[in-house]
């Protein structure tokens, strides 16, 4: 699955973050497939840019946006509201075996 999430890049205490492109398996700042924008909450109100000819592109390849990648999306009208999000992980359950 490929999803759009942030990289995090920036000093100690200082994030910023880029917009990527990437294979759901790689580790947050690992490898990418392409940079599709930036942003910045450091900033008063946050900055932040994105390529909406590209994620549109890659929305209809089937991408999936964080929440975060998400809520950028829409206050960019990239995407729309009732579109789905991916989930957050839910925690595997145990159960006792015997």
């Amino acid at each position: 699955m490929v999803k759009i999430r942030l990289r995090r890049v920036g000093g100690k205490k200082q994030p910023s973050y880029r917009i990527v492109v990437t294979d759901a398996r790689t580790p947050r700042d690992g490898r990418f497939i392409e940079n599709i924008g930036h942003y910045n909450p450091r900033t008063e109100p946050e900055t932040y840019e994105i390529e909406a000819e590209r994620a549109r592109y890659w929305l209809s390849q089937g991408a999936q946006p964080t929440r975060a990648v998400a809520r950028l999306l829409r206050k960019d009208g990239i995407m729309a509201d009732k579109q789905p999000v991916v989930a957050a992980p839910a925690a595997a359950e145990e159960t006792p075996e015997g």
